[in-house]
């Protein structure tokens, strides 16, 4: 598609080594907090270290879905592959989602049967998660901009970052102060913080998925500065859905009088030049028709009929 290279958000040149040291930190980091939530008696550590290994993941799943999503358009998938990232990001929502409530539960279990955690040890494994957390951070800060799949790495690791810091602070109350249900409480936090943010981005992914109009754009809006234009009397048929985040397709019906024919060819250049320049839609395909021989269909948005 030639006009891709408008679209570029600056994804392509991050390079995946970035992404994969990005997840080789994170692995160890996991592991290591899972050990020390063990020696420590800390729920807040296991959260920490689960919600590092979604991550994990989500670096994986991001970094396969952006190599899938380069593919070229073929014969097979003639729109190319770019919704890979999209069906990554909705694996990758769908995990966080159970780790979620998986904190939640454990948190109030752990209520329930209160244990005494080792607050030094809290301390020192999550001064060090925090640490790694900030250089994922740096890491991944310039693909932030990009896709959702990405953006969705990175909110975790930010995510990450301020509960190590949490940890830290929650190990530094047990030490110093003895209040063991910090730890719990900790752990119910990051839970629950995880599921808000991952139930916001779900949405968003499944309304590209089902073919959902983009939530900026205003239809009636388009309609009627598409029906301005000299010789058009009406836009019907109309369909529009996102290929992905940043690129828009629309199909349309698009009705003139009959002495306006011959100059049907430049007419549409005029609707396409509005479209691309005014809504930013890059991929059009319209019908041109005449009020005399119309489609059947006056519906704006009528069903597809195969």
């Amino acid at each position: 598609m030639s006009h891709s290279h408008h679209h570029d958000h600056g994804t392509e040149n991050v390079s995946d080594a970035a992404l994969l040291w990005a997840v080789g930190l994170n692995v160890g980091l996991s592991v290591f907090e899972g050990v020390a939530g063990a020696l420590a008696g800390s729920v807040a550590l296991y959260a920490d270290a689960l919600h590092n290994f979604n991550d994990c993941a989500a670096l994986l799943i991001a970094y396969f879905a952006r190599r899938i999503g380069r593919a070229r358009p073929d014969a097979r998938y003639t729109f190319g592959r770019r919704r890979a990232e999209l069906v990554g990001a909705l694996i990758n929502l769908t995990a966080l989602i159970v780790v979620g409530l998986f904190l939640i539960k454990t948190a109030v279990m752990r209520f329930a049967s209160p244990v005494e955690p080792l607050g030094g040890w809290i301390m020192i494994a999550s001064l060090i998660a925090l640490v790694v957390d900030v250089g994922t951070v740096v890491l991944l800060w310039s693909m932030s901009k990009g896709g959702l799949n990405i953006r969705a790495a990175f909110v975790h690791n930010l995510t990450d970052a301020l509960a190590s810091l949490a940890v830290l602070g929650g190990g530094a109350a047990i030490y110093w102060r003895g209040w063991n249900w910090v730890d719990p409480a900790i752990s119910l936090l990051i839970g629950g913080y995880v599921l808000f943010t991952s139930f916001g981005m779900m949405r968003q992914t499944a309304h590209i998925l089902m073919e959902g109009a983009p939530d900026h754009l205003d239809l009636d809006h388009l309609c009627v500065a598409v029906e301005h234009l000299d010789g058009v009397e009406n836009i019907h048929h109309l369909h529009v859905w996102q290929l992905d985040e940043h690129h828009t397709a629309l199909e349309a019906h698009i009705v003139v009088q009959a002495n306006q024919l011959p100059q049907g060819h430049a007419l549409l250049e005029r609707v396409r030049t509005l479209l691309e320049q005014k809504f930013d839609i890059t991929h059009a395909t319209l019908e041109l028709e005449t009020s005399a021989h119309p489609c059947g269909s006056t519906e704006r948005y009528p069903a597809h009929h195969h």
